[in-house]
């Protein structure tokens, strides 16, 4: 081997491990902050963002008069007798300015508004929705991040006390205590608890990652999250229907139905027609060429449009079924609201009752039954697959109070976010 680069190696070896060793410090990151991260790099949040502009450009278009219309002409030029001499304006050539002016009736351009304004609330009522249901997700992937953390710290002190027992059963072994096959038992234990725990450590970096992911920063692994904070009993009343109402898709839906009432009076207002006038300037010279010119006259023009064949019918009739349709939306919303409110209120009352009996009486039973038994085991009162399978028990418990806590946890989010558009606790 090249001398130079084994020393390199063994230089980065080294430092490597004085770097753990000095325990570099990894950022707290607390679940406000990653909300607050990932607001600024969902692409679901920026193209709601985006599409509340598009709804603002529509409104402009929405509240623009028609332009009037320009029109030069010229005709009556005979090829045959030419157009004269002399100056352009002496020409023998009939030529006309002329300006037309749409103008609407039935209100067309009040009802035009008026949707895109209800169609702009709606988008605004979906950028909101959107960053609760991101709020909402941030939370949940941070609670198991969290849980993964605890649970690999349960499963690593697991393990170090497996070594423990083993250490502990070899000296016994020495003594003449204890079977040599007991001590393989208490290795296989010990094994089984390393492999826990590192699967347990790929699960906090998967559990990360996911995180991260949502923040836009997936390759990150210099942060941990904070210690569990403790949580709150669930509210007991559910919410009213003003409650209900204030939700943003429900929200959306009610700007949506007004937006397809606007749509269908502006469909109705096509019966009344719009007319266009007209003013015009013409000048045609009179000359030897041309003998029945006239000079300068003016004239004034109204265009109708005439309704015989077709009244808009159709435009009608597909407004009435997007009106239709806008309503069938809301109730749906408003349903599928109620409904999360209540499974919501449901999950996280079970799962609050369940947190509350692991931690009151599961945890504390199996720590009880733990210390009996290592009491007993430490005095050879005890055999120490006894002690293996209350120590699993031990375990067991813990880990089953760290999933409830974490079905609490998120279960509680979905409710607070379902009600109040926030997640945090």
């Amino acid at each position: 081997m090249n001398p130079l680069i084994s020393w390199r190696a063994r230089a980065c070896v080294a430092v490597w491990l004085m770097l753990a060793g000095a325990g570099v410090h990894a950022e707290v990151l607390t679940l406000t902050q990653a909300i607050a991260r990932a607001s600024e790099h969902n692409n679901d949040t920026r193209l709601a963002a985006l599409a509340v502009e598009g709804a603002q450009a529509a409104g402009l278009s929405a509240a623009a008069p028609p332009n009037p219309t320009l029109t030069l002409q010229s005709f009556n030029i005979n090829r045959g007798l030419g157009v004269g001499s002399g100056k352009l304006r002496d020409k023998t050539v009939d030529s006309a300015v002329r300006i037309d002016q749409l103008i609407e009736r039935g209100g067309k351009r009040e009802l035009r508004v008026a949707n895109a304004g209800h169609l702009e609330r709606a988008a605004r009522d979906d950028l909101r929705d959107s960053q609760r249901q991101l709020r909402l997700q941030v939370s949940l992937a941070y609670y198991d991040w969290q849980a993964a953390t605890a649970r690999l710290a349960v499963l690593r002190d697991s393990a170090a006390l497996s070594d423990t027992t083993v250490g502990a059963a070899r000296r016994r072994l020495k003594a003449g205590d204890l079977a040599a096959a007991d001590v393989a038992r208490a290795t296989v234990d010990a094994l089984r608890a390393r492999n826990d725990a590192q699967q347990a450590e790929t699960d906090v970096a998967a559990a990360r990652i996911a995180l991260m992911s949502l923040l836009g920063e997936p390759e990150r692994a210099d942060v941990e999250a904070e210690p569990a904070a403790p949580l709150a009993a669930p509210a007991s009343a559910l919410p009213d229907d003003a409650a209900l109402a204030r939700r943003p898709d429900v929200q959306a839906a009610q700007d949506r139905l007004e937006a397809a009432r606007a749509a269908r009076k502006l469909a109705l207002a096509q019966r009344s027609s719009d007319v266009t006038l007209g003013v015009q300037f013409e000048h045609y010279p009179a000359s030897a060429a041309n003998p029945q010119g006239s000079g300068n006259s003016y004239g004034v023009a109204l265009q109708i449009p005439l309704q015989w064949r077709y009244a808009y019918q159709g435009e009608i009739r597909a407004a009435e079924v997007a009106l239709d349709s806008a309503a069938e939306n809301l109730d749906k919303a408003r349903r599928q609201a109620r409904a999360e409110l209540l499974l919501g209120a449901e999950q996280a009352r079970g799962a609050w009752l369940r947190l509350r009996r692991s931690e009151d009486e599961l945890l504390p039973a199996a720590r009880q039954s733990a210390a009996a038994a290592e009491y007993a085991f430490n005095r050879g009162a005890m055999g120490i697959m006894d002690v293996l399978d209350v120590r699993r028990s031990e375990r067991a418990a813990q880990l089953d109070t760290l999933a409830a806590r974490n079905d609490y946890a998120k279960s509680l989010a979905a409710w607070r976010a379902a009600l109040t558009e926030s997640a945090l606790p």
